[in-house]
């Protein structure tokens, strides 16, 4: 999408105001849902930009802002609404996960460029890699954080941020693009926020086995891991995997109707199993059929089912959902993202304030 750049600046310009419920959220309030607010979470800063060194990576660096252009196009967000506009995460709120001396680390380009996986990187000068990676990754993960505490206060039980997801980040170690532990974070404050929360089921269906957040959260009972992933790509984590409860391992090129059938079985064995009072939902969209890195062939309608299956399973159990992108590595995963957005509306699988 080669307009992606102008049309995004055009379009957000009405998502950047200030969000005076965002203070409160950060204290744990209630959260204030008003006619023209959607629980989406987005702002323009959530996009990468290298001055063309993310080419490099086959991820799209600006799929947040081509998803919010298609909804704008299809509707869901119409001129006079607004979406919520996150806060960068602070360093205090980092380390309430990170180790200080993986923090410290991000502070060399070598050790950035290694985990964005783009090596020229490690040739730019720290203080870029902050402004023009990291940083729109710190607000991607306050996105999540934020969606997870709209989701539970709204009343409407749902929320997407549109960028997060960075399931391959632990609390002493990134990968796979993800340098922050966004996951992780979110679970520790859903537990420990005085939110009743005391269950949460993490539905993974990224196609990579969601190896960061696993290794943080090993042994704790109050989280339970439904992972569908293709077993023979990265990260082939061993140790992880010894953290998910329902692990469900796809062969390469695993088609829709396979798919389908194990999730819907899965997914209803793992709520039964657990009876979670939140879910956080990794739809990750490289299960797409053509992706360089999933490998496996989803078409853009088994993931509007997918989707449907996972919003539906919530919404029949008033579950709270908070939804986080992952990864997709096609420049077509934008709108498979949002065609599925616009079915659940649809389908009347998002709730909307009346």
């Amino acid at each position: 999408m080669s307009d992606s750049t102008s049309t995004e600046d055009e379009d957000e310009e009405e998502t950047t105001s200030s969000e005076p419920a965002i203070a409160a959220l950060r204290r744990g309030h209630t959260v204030r849902i008003s006619r023209d607010r959607l629980p989406i979470v987005y702002r323009r800063e959530y996009s990468v930009r290298f001055c063309g060194l993310q080419k490099l990576h086959p991820f799209d660096a600006a799929k947040g802002a081509n998803i919010y252009r298609l909804l704008k196009a299809g509707g869901l967000i119409s001129p006079d609404s607004t979406v919520y506009t996150p806060p960068e995460v602070t360093l205090d709120e980092l380390l309430d996960v990170h180790t200080k001396r993986y923090i410290e680390s991000l502070k060399w380009s070598l050790n950035v460029a290694k985990i964005a996986e783009i090596p020229p990187l490690m040739f730019v000068p720290n203080c870029f890699v902050q402004r023009s990676y990291l940083r729109p990754m710190r607000y991607q993960t306050g996105g999540t954080l934020l969606a997870a505490r709209i989701a539970l206060q709204s009343g409407l039980g749902w929320a997407i941020n549109l960028g997060g997801g960075f399931h391959h980040c632990s609390a002493d170690r990134g990968g796979g693009f993800c340098p922050y532990a966004d996951i992780t974070l979110t679970v520790r404050m859903l537990l420990a926020g005085g939110t009743g929360i005391e269950r949460i089921l993490i539905i993974d269906l990224d196609a990579h086995q969601g190896n960061g957040y696993a290794r943080d959260l090993m042994g704790d009972a109050s989280v339970y891991i439904l992972d569908m992933y293709n077993y023979q790509i990265y990260p082939r984590d061993h140790q992880a995997k010894l953290a998910i409860r329902r692990a469900v391992e796809l062969k390469p090129h695993t088609d829709d109707e396979e798919y389908i059938g194990k999730l819907k079985r899965c997914l209803e064995q793992s709520l039964a199993e657990f009876q979670p009072n939140f879910i956080i939902y990794n739809a990750g969209t490289d299960v797409l059929k053509g992706d360089p890195l999933g490998l496996l062939d989803i078409t853009p309608e088994g993931v509007m089912e997918r989707d449907e299956i996972v919003f539906r399973a919530a919404l029949q159990r008033a579950i709270p959902l908070a939804m986080l992108m992952s990864g997709g590595y096609l420049r077509s995963s934008a709108r498979v993202i949002a065609n599925s957005i616009l079915n659940l509306r649809d389908k009347a699988l998002l709730p909307m304030v009346q």
